[in-house]
């Protein structure tokens, strides 16, 4: 590593610190303001979120994806709306299926590049010269307040079906945010709609999600779609590490109004804590491995089997019900004292809730795991 590189390195490690301080400190704040606040933003910027896969070409890091992947979790221990927001610092595998042409101007200001999205369901978009007319209105626009450029869902008119959405991409400015997200859990990922009036998007500024990029570098020869589902799962199990912690700290503290023991010396607390560290530690261990194992394959020139990219979308599903089970049973064991608002219990666990509901995560997607195993027809994008 040269004496550069490793004053890169350090300044990252000391804003990443920076920005885990700040999230800490606002984490009840993003739920009370439904978004993530500009500054802390801008603190991710600095810590190396957004340019972490954005090609060294271009001004990037180009870290792997299990580095991505971490550096999620370690910010959704702090706050899962934060960490939630981070995870779209994998948008740029996506983008890597702009030409090649539009990547350079889309880099041209530098990698720390905020995009956010939203694609289901793709409204109907007209082919004009040179493009398309782009209007409709889309939820589930997660991290848009912050966001720069934003991509939406289109279809169009007699193109041909991929079973893949398309994504047309535009300046921020050119969507109006609708704020709508009332929610129970990761309140502060400001997942507003999207409205989109009669917008202008070049051809060269869409792309097929989970199309082919068009610049070579071994993350984004990673199964994509595959490390969409895992940067969302991510998430819970960074809530669940909360979880844990906030345990053992408050069990050598609280003792019970009705007189019991303190809960460090409650044998359900000592076996709930006991069997919680030991399902997040087997879940994560699998996590990571099968991540390890399909980069290793991709960097030695191979391309994941089938069955190999089940296997993260399996690992995937079971981080986030893994997130959501840990964190109920602490949750329980923290008796009265965590149902109210103002505890972060009360927040970690409706965040680890949501973050198992996704439609990449949930109870659905077991059964599309087990189809691919046994060689039947997938959803598409699956695995």
């Amino acid at each position: 590593m040269t004496a550069v590189a490793q004053l890169h390195g350090r300044a990252q490690d000391n804003a990443l610190d920076t920005l885990l301080t700040m999230v800490s400190a606002r984490a009840a704040h993003y739920g009370e303001d439904q978004q993530i606040d500009a500054e802390t933003v801008e603190a991710m910027k600095a810590a190396g979120v957004y340019r972490a896969l954005v090609p060294a070409r271009f001004g990037g890091d180009e870290k792997s994806p299990a580095d991505f992947l971490r550096l999620i979790e370690a910010i959704s221990a702090r706050d899962g709306s934060a960490g939630w927001v981070a995870s779209f610092g994998v948008s740029h595998m996506y983008l890597a299926s702009l030409p090649e042409a539009t990547l350079t101007s889309l880099y041209a200001d530098g990698p720390d590049v905020v995009f956010a999205g939203a694609i289901f369901p793709p409204q109907p978009a007209v082919a004009v010269d040179g493009g398309y007319r782009v209007s409709g209105r889309w939820p589930f626009g997660s991290g848009s307040p912050g966001a720069s450029l934003i991509g939406v869902g289109i279809k169009v008119e007699g193109a041909a079906a991929s079973g893949l959405p398309r994504m047309a991409v535009m300046p921020a400015d050119k969507v109006r945010i609708a704020p709508n997200w009332d929610v129970m859990g990761l309140r502060g990922t400001g997942s507003h709609d999207l409205v989109v009036e009669d917008v202008f998007v070049p051809e060269a500024w869409t792309f097929v999600r989970g199309a082919p990029p068009t610049i070579d570098l071994p993350a984004y020869r990673y199964p994509s779609m595959a490390l969409a589902a895992q940067v969302l799962a991510v998430v819970g199990l960074g809530v669940a590490r909360a979880a844990l912690d906030l345990m053992a700290q408050m069990a050598g503290k609280r003792a019970s109004i009705t007189g019991a023991p303190v809960m460090a010396d409650r044998a359900n607390v000592q076996v709930a804590l006991a069997k919680g560290e030991g399902e997040w530690q087997a879940t994560r261990a699998w996590f990571y491995d099968v991540t390890e194992q399909a980069y290793a394959k991709v960097l030695a020139g191979d391309t994941p089997s089938r069955e190999e990219v089940t296997l993260i979308r399996m690992a995937a599903t079971q981080a986030a019900r893994t997130g959501a089970d840990v964190t109920r049973l602490m949750f329980e064991q923290a008796g009265t004292a965590g149902i109210f608002n103002n505890h972060p219990f009360s927040r970690l666990l409706q965040d680890a809730l949501v973050v198992n509901q996704h439609a990449f995560l949930n109870e659905a997607t077991w059964q599309s795991a087990g189809k691919s195993l046994l060689g039947l027809d997938a959803p598409a994008g699956y695995p």
